[in-house]
Parts: C-alpha cells; structure tokens; sequence
C-alpha cells in the first residue's frame, strides 16, 4: 500500500461508498504537491518582481528567479545554535557566477531578523565564516575538497549544476520544463547541524549521496 493509504471516497446521488484505488479516487485523493510548489513558485515571483522592479517590466531571468529562490528558502532552514550570533546573513558566491547582477539586489535585504551580506569569494575567503555558499559550476572538480573544507562549519551549500546534489550539496537547482526546481540532500544537511522544515521538503525532489547512499 502506498503512502496515501487506502482511499475510500463518495459518489453518485445516494452517497454510495466506494473503496479501493480506481481512478476517480485516485484523482480525488492525488497528492497536492503541485498546487503547494505552485504556490510557493508564485510566491517566488512576487519577491522577483519586488527585488528586481519587474512588475512592469520582462519576465525576470533564470537566476533572478534563482536568487529569490535562496531568498525564500533559508527561511525555512534552522542554522546550527553556534551560528545564530550576528546580524548578517552572509552568502558567498565561489567560482565563475551565473548570476550576473542578480545577487546584487540581495544585498541589505532583510532575511528574518538578518541581512543578507553578499560575498564574491576567491582564494583568501574563508568559507567557514559564509552562511549560504554558492558554488558554481565551474568548481565542480574541486568540490570535494570545498565540502571537505566546511565539514565542520555551520555552511549552508547550494549550486545548481547535474549531480551537486548526490555529491553532497545541500540544496541544487535543476530545470524542469524550463522552469526552476530544487533538490535537497537531507543527509548532508543533517550532517551539517541543519534543520529544515518540513514544508520544504514536501517541495524539494530527496536525494542522497556522499556517504547518504543507502
């Protein structure tokens, strides 16, 4: 039996019960997953136009949308105790960006009772002191390294590149009909001290990697 458990639903003039799986109560009882994301995409949207003054302008990028993505999605995302302390949130963008200017329009913003303080890192930053870290697709050969480096810090990682997520980035991005998406590695963020809602995950594709292979 599948994790909807046995329907059971209501038709015809009488109010008859009918039990089992047909397809109308399969219809009926389908999973509300794409209204939630649908909702919270929308959502999204409303932060891009209001972070890029796009209401009245094109349709906002790929990684506008992307940026309000991460913008919403720390929300739902508890940090480790030890890295409460502070006013800002710092995002630090390694390697080549895909962005453009879009993470420019974080900067200062308010993100719960912190600001977002945004960070184009290189050699002498130390990632360890960055609370979401970027990592760009260029630096996919030294990505294990990178997560080896923060193991031990309280680094919320995201990237949006094919496979970041199996090998152990938090949070990735990935295109689905040409509209964004993102996938969650609940074991590397467990690892990490994270804690994140379960709202979220209910919108998140699961995987697991990097030592969460089961």
């Amino acid at each position: 039996m599948n994790r909807l458990g046995r329907q059971i639903c209501w038709s015809g003039r009488f109010g008859r019960r009918r039990s089992g799986f047909s397809p109308t109560c399969r219809a009926k009882a389908r999973p509300t997953f794409n209204k939630i994301f649908r909702l919270f995409a929308l959502f999204c949207t409303v932060v891009t136009a209001v972070l890029y003054s796009t209401a009245h302008a094109a349709q906002p990028t790929e990684y506008e949308v992307k940026a309000a993505f991460i913008h919403n999605i720390v929300k739902y995302v508890e940090w480790p105790d030890a890295s409460r302390s502070g006013a800002s949130l710092r995002l630090c963008m390694l390697g080549q960006s895909p962005f453009g200017g879009a993470l420019d329009a974080l900067q200062g913003k308010a993100v719960g009772d912190r600001v977002w303080e945004i960070v184009l890192a290189n050699q002498q930053t130390d990632l360890g002191q960055c609370r979401v870290l970027f990592i760009a697709a260029s630096e996919s050969d030294k990505l294990g390294g990178i997560l080896e480096g923060i193991k031990h810090k309280a680094v919320l990682t995201v990237g949006d590149s094919d496979g970041f997520a199996e090998r152990g980035v938090m949070v990735n991005f990935y295109l689905e009909q040409n509209k964004a998406r993102f996938e969650i590695n609940r074991e590397a963020a467990a690892r990490g001290g994270f804690r994140i809602s379960s709202q979220l995950l209910k919108l998140a594709r699961i995987v697991t990697g990097s030592g969460g292979e089961k």
